[in-house]
């Protein structure tokens, strides 16, 4: 079993952290190397050992951002806290920034909204009103500039847009809610400190919008359900004020869905009378209108009940509007 773990820290330190985490690497090559952590990471189910979740579950625990050598004593010395919390925990990325890409597609929808996240995690998907956009171009040029009604946010995504600017406007929301196998609370100290700690050290700006994202939800908290959305969202769906336009959206949460509840999810969400958007990885499902070819696609697709819209980076850092007059091939 250390072998699997080897072999697992090995290709992240090689294949994944470059480029975007020397931390990550340096702990991910010195767990490669080490036997004794090896045996104390072996001790977590294999779904739930990957690098990135383990590194979290440390942080939050308490590991400083140091050298290996440091880190490797926290691990050796709270072995059993890293165990149990890694064994209990799921990654769950939450991203506002992903919003900067549903942003324009959200500008189709006529308000009022009923805003339902599939895997909302701690909800800062949610708060599309609530965040400030910038939208520039390859020169960091602003094109395009939206703020709340009460003024700019503490919160301000910043995202490339290459080729068209569609019309851009502010959503209105009224009723927001979340489902999650194990949702966070942004009011809680222990889940505000798991989400900070699964951005990597490295990511200048993201642990810092995250933490004013999470100021932002804890104000005024969405409904947050645990639980399955294959059997769960038409429940939460029908809680939702009649009067308002449901959209669901399902940003980056498809991918983690082994692929035949996926498509059971998929066909649920079309059944209900409500406006699906989401941000997937261009294979990962057959549901594109036009059809996307997967090989020749650059990102993530952005589609509007599976009506390609945008090509996307899927973290929402840019994307280039592919709606009007575009082609389904990069």
């Amino acid at each position: 079993m250390t072998d699997a773990v080897r072999e697992r820290y090995a290709r992240f330190a090689e294949d994944e952290a470059p480029g975007r985490s020397d931390l990550y690497a340096e702990w991910a090559r010195g767990v490669a190397s080490d036997p004794v952590v090896q045996a104390v990471l072996a001790r977590i189910p294999a779904i739930h050992r990957q690098p990135p979740l383990v590194f979290a579950v440390t942080r939050m625990l308490g590991a400083p951002l140091v050298g290996y050598d440091g880190w490797r004593r926290f691990v050796i010395d709270n072995a059993d806290d890293v165990v149990a919390e890694s064994s209990a925990r799921r990654v769950q990325t939450n991203e506002p920034l992903r919003l900067a890409a549903l942003l324009p597609v959200l500008s189709e929808i006529d308000g009022p909204i009923a805003l339902l996240e599939v895997g909302a995690s701690g909800g800062l998907c949610l708060y599309p009103d609530r965040y400030s956009y910038r939208f520039v171009d390859d020169a960091r040029t602003v094109r395009a500039a939206l703020d709340p009604e009460d003024g700019p946010s503490p919160v301000v995504l910043t995202s490339t847009v290459r080729g068209e600017l569609p019309p851009l406007r502010m959503p209105e929301i009224v009723w927001r809610a979340g489902i999650d196998l194990d949702p966070l609370d942004a009011r809680d100290a222990r889940d505000r400190a798991w989400l900070r700690g699964l951005v990597w050290p490295g990511e200048t700006g993201r642990e810092e919008r995250i933490t004013a994202a999470l100021d932002i939800v804890a104000e005024d908290p969405p409904l947050m359900v645990g639980g399955d959305a294959v059997d769960g969202i038409g429940a939460l769906a029908a809680s939702a004020p009649a009067d308002a336009t449901l959209v669901i959206t399902t940003p980056g949460v498809l991918v983690h869905i082994p692929r035949s509840r996926r498509e059971q999810l998929i066909d649920g969400i079309r059944r209900l009378p409500a406006r699906w958007i989401t941000i997937d990885a261009p294979a990962l499902h057959d549901g594109w209108n036009p059809p996307v070819d997967a090989q020749n696609w650059r990102g993530s697709v952005v589609a509007l009940d599976g009506c390609v819209r945008a090509a996307a980076d899927p973290l929402g850092r840019w994307w280039e509007w592919r709606a009007a007059g575009g082609t389904t091939d990069a």
